[in-house]
Parts: structure tokens; C-alpha cells; sequence
């Protein structure tokens, strides 16, 4: 028996574009004292990185493809990653052979080094409600006559989209450099891509520009909305004030809710006018009858999906606002500027109201993968034994 373990070291969160290492170790566990103990043969490893695709039939519709293969022969040494996996494997790296003929003595162990560019020009991560995009690293070794096993570990992209260009390109050929120290530059340049996308993103999402909206409904003015900005990214905390003192129209009660938008293109959904799903990821309710002021905080989670766009599917984020209004004035309490005594308001039994509803669209990007791996489902290791 040998034992297959994979670890990803820095996490299982990753930037499109970025560099992904893996170290794969392959242990015999058995002791070399053992009265059975043998060397063990592994006649060759692989990996390579894919994305699998899964849609709902019921709100996808997809064209037909050909009968693809997905059954392995014992004695076949082709690696297929997605082999006994749900959906269309839309994207894959080519495999890297980590070793051949490989012989572990008893008690004995090797380490592989395994780094590969994460695609650039793939989906991100997702589960939504009917579609979903799912990263794995699929690790294949085999013995000699025998059939291929398999080491899965899955892990999240997360995709920079809809971000503008750098105003001040830094030229490499020009930028600062030391002549003694060549290996430490070579590894400062292969991490500039993504210290510049980091870059680019901290100041894209810090940058604050107020946005003022009069909130009304057919009686009147209810009140003022201000928001500081509109482009935020995972972990960022959403705030808003409202000025009630402005309005005209009595406000009770209010919500805000922080939604997701997946929306099927045109020509994949199943039925005509079909509808968009929303999903909610927080929401704030607060009572606000004789409030002069209020304001509302919505954290992001970092374990949600930024806002994309594939051939298939877009998701948009939104802040979705309900209010209850009055339909008549309401007489707020009046208390006596001498009065000692402790006075009790109680509010009126039947009040007539109305409601209505509004959208603000917002834009979510991603944040730091070392600290969305803090929030992610997987762990960046697996291991098996063969």
C-alpha cells in the first residue's frame, strides 16, 4: 500500500492568473521491521488542473454534445481528470508528469513540488442555483497492470472582472533591480501580476464617492439616502444613513437586504421570460416611526461569488430596500418640559399603510485569497491510498 497526500501550502484560494503550488507526497507506511514489510512500485504520476460545469436541466438548456468516453480501462495510462465527475469539463491544464517508475523502500517517503498558472480566461467558482463551476486539482497515479486512482482536491478562483486597466503601467525592463540578487527579483517579477491586480483592486474599492437619493413614493418625499460608494469587495462592510427629517410621508419600518442576481442568458434558458433567481446574503430591519435619522450596516461574506459574466450565466449583486409608510400623519408623543413623571406613549391600534420596494445595483469584487481562505469550505488537502 502507499499512501497519495496533497496539501496546498498558502490555502485553496486563488486569483485567476495566479500561481498555484501543491506538494504531493507518496509514503510507504509500512515499517521496515515489519516481517512482511516490501518495497512498493508506482509505475507513474500525473496532474493537472479543470473546471467542472454542472447545469440544472430543469432551468438550463444546453445543446446537445456527442457521447463522450468517461469509462477507463485497466490497462489505459491516459489520464482522464474529470472521469466519474458530474457536468462538462469546460476547462483544464495541460497534465505535468511528476515521476516514473517510482520504488519506495519500507518507512520511506518523496515529495513532489506541483505549481501551475490558475487560467485567466475561466469562470470563477460558483453554486448557484442552476448553474455551477467547480475547481479541482486531480492528481492520477498508477501501478504497473492496474487501473488509474484518483486525487481530487478542490479549490476556489476568484476572477477579476469589470476592473479598469492600470492608469501607470510599471515597465519591467526600466523598474528597479538588483544584479546580485537574481533569483529573489525572478520570484518579485513571476508576483508582480498579482500584487498589481491587489493593488488596483484595494484602490478601485477605497475610492469614495458619496451617491445622494431622494426616496419617495406617489404621496410624497419619505426621506434621504446616502451611500459612500457602490464597488466593494468580499469582507467589506455595506453602510448607508437615512434622513428621515426631510421626508414628508411618515416612515414605520424599513429593510435592506443584500442580493445576488443569477440571470440565464437568452438562449440557454429552458423557457421563454424565464425568471431571475435572487438569493439573499444579509438583511437589516429597523423601526423608524419618529426617527430622525438611521443608518444600517451589511457585511459581505467572503465565502460569496463576486459579480460575473459567462456565456451562459451573469451574476449581478443588488441592495433591495422595502419601506412602510403611512398613509395619514402620526402624532408623536409630547412630553412637557417640566414634567417629572415618566410618560408612556402608546402608538395607535390601526394604522393604514402602504408599501413599496426598491433596487440599488452595486458591484462586488474579489478580495485577498489568503483571507478568503480563512472562510472557505475546503481545506487545500486530500489524501488516498493505493
Amino acid at each position: 500500500m502507499i499512501e497519495v497526500a496533497a496539501s496546498m501550502a498558502r490555502g485553496p484560494v486563488f486569483l485567476a492568473g495566479e500561481l498555484m503550488e501543491c506538494l504531493i507526497t507518496f509514503t510507504n507506511p509500512m515499517s521496515h521491521l515489519s516481517t512482511s514489510a516490501s518495497s512498493e512500485m508506482l509505475a507513474w504520476a500525473s496532474a493537472q488542473i479543470h473546471c467542472q460545469f454542472h447545469a440544472s436541466e430543469g432551468r438550463v438548456a444546453l445543446p446537445t454534445q456527442g457521447n463522450k468516453q468517461d469509462v477507463q480501462a485497466e490497462s489505459d495510462t491516459v489520464l482522464i481528470p474529470s472521469r466519474g465527475e458530474r457536468g462538462q469539463c469546460v476547462l483544464d491544464t495541460p497534465p505535468k508528469i511528476l515521476f516514473c517508475d517510482l520504488r519506495l523502500d519500507p518507512g520511506e517517503s518523496k515529495t513532489y513540488s506541483y505549481s501551475e498558472l490558475v487560467p485567466s480566461d475561466g469562470p470563477p467558482s460558483f453554486r448557484g442555483q442552476a448553474v455551477k463551476y467547480v475547481y479541482k486539482l486531480t492528481i492520477g497515479c498508477q501501478r504497473v497492470n492496474s487501473p488509474i486512482k484518483l486525487l481530487r482536491v478542490p479549490f476556489r478562483v476568484l476572477v477579476l472582472q469589470g476592473m479598469p486597466e492600470p492608469a501607470f503601467p510599471q515597465d519591467d525592463e526600466v523598474s528597479p533591480s538588483n544584479p546580485f540578487l537574481e533569483e529573489e527579483e525572478a520570484c518579485r517579477r513571476d508576483a508582480r501580476p498579482l500584487e498589481r491586480a491587489l493593488d488596483m483592486l484595494m484602490v478601485t474599492t477605497s475610492r469614495r464617492s458619496p451617491h445622494m437619493f431622494n426616496i419617495t413614493n406617489v404621496r410624497g418625499k419619505v426621506a434621504k439616502f446616502c451611500i459612500f460608494k457602490t464597488v466593494y469587495r468580499l469582507g467589506e462592510d455595506i453602510i448607508g444613513t437615512f434622513n428621515f427629517s426631510e421626508g414628508d410621508i411618515p416612515c414605520l419600518q424599513y429593510s435592506v437586504s443584500l442580493q445576488s442576481e443569477e440571470e440565464i442568458q437568452q438562449q440557454y434558458q429552458r423557457r421563454p421570460g424565464q425568471a431571475i433567481s435572487v438569493t439573499g446574503h444579509g438583511r437589516h430591519l429597523e423601526s423608524c416611526l419618529h426617527t430622525a435619522s438611521s443608518h444600517f450596516s451589511l457585511p459581505i461574506p467572503l465565502n460569496v461569488t463576486p459579480g460575473f459574466s459567462t456565456d451562459i450565466v451573469t451574476l449581478r449583486w443588488r441592495l433591495h430596500f422595502e419601506f412602510v409608510t403611512a398613509r395619514e400623519p402620526v402624532e408623536p408623543p409630547i412630553v412637557l418640559q417640566n414634567q417629572s413623571e415618566v410618560t408612556v406613549w402608546v402608538g395607535a391600534e390601526h394604522v393604514d399603510v402602504d408599501t413599496f420596494s426598491w433596487d440599488l445595483p452595486i458591484k462586488v469584487l474579489p478580495t485577498n485569497p489568503v483571507l478568503a481562505s480563512y472562510m472557505s469550505q475546503f481545506t487545500g488537502t486530500n489524501r488516498i491510498n493505493i
